[in-house]
Parts: structure tokens; C-alpha cells; sequence
């Protein structure tokens, strides 16, 4: 579905303008409740994504959490705070809580070519600037 240029700068502006001018480098706008789960493309249930947690999120709603074996909703950015969930340890994301785990296993976060660029692009210190 296209979304209008208003839409997507919205979602655009509320994730404090993280997007390259490049088309090759625009985060793709996810449904947090994708539609087979009655999710619309509405501003309040949509959210950036990179192309590679988009891909792995499809429409999951729930993983599982690494240390318990537990299903567990995955982060909603709408409701959830980041800094509850995860923290940067160098440039690997780590899980605080079962939703912050059972999100970075479900979207890969942590897979080796991810770490690697967070590196090169000077995550987590680059963050602070923003």
C-alpha cells in the first residue's frame, strides 16, 4: 500500500526525523499490529522500522523469551519505553526484561552483519547526538 507523503512524514517526524534523504537507506513504515491481526495503517499503529526488522517482524506479535522459553509480545514503540527494555553494550543490544529478549531474537537484532554496522556507524555513541 502507498502511503501519502503527510502520513509518512508524520511517523517520520514522531521518530525524531531518523531517515536519510536516500531512498536507498529509508526505513520502510511497519504496521505494529499487522493487518491479519486488525491492524490499520493509522499514524498511533505505525512506526519506522529498518528493512531487516521489518522483514523478520512480518506479523508477529509475540515471541519467545531466550531464558524462559515464555511467549512474550514483542516491543510495541507506541506503548513500551525503550530504555525499560534494552540497553547497548558496545554495540550488541541486550534484553532487560522478557519483551526486550524475545524482541531481539525474534528480529535478529543482534546478528553478526548488525553488530558490524552498528559499529562502523559508531552506535551506541552516536545516538547521544541525536
Amino acid at each position: 500500500m502507498a502511503l501519502d507523503k503527510e502520513f509518512r512524514d508524520l511517523v517520520v517526524q514522531r521518530a525524531g526525523n531518523q531517515q536519510s534523504e536516500s531512498r536507498a537507506y529509508r526505513f520502510p513504515i511497519d504496521r505494529i499490529i499487522a493487518g491479519q491481526h486488525g491492524g490499520k495503517y493509522t499514524v498511533e499503529n505505525s512506526a519506522l522500522a529498518c528493512h531487516e526488522c521489518n522483514e523478520k517482524k512480518g506479523p508477529n506479535i509475540y515471541g519467545v523469551d531466550p531464558l524462559t522459553d515464555q511467549a512474550q509480545p514483542l516491543y510495541n514503540p507506541r506503548e513500551d519505553l525503550w530504555q525499560e527494555h534494552f540497553y547497548f553494550q558496545a554495540a550488541v543490544l541486550v534484553g532487560i526484561t522478557p519483551v526486550g529478549r524475545a524482541t531481539i531474537r525474534t528480529l535478529g537484532m543482534n546478528e553478526n552483519d548488525r553488530v558490524s554496522l552498528r559499529e562502523e556507524l559508531g552506535y551506541p555513541a552516536s545516538l547521544d547526538s541525536q
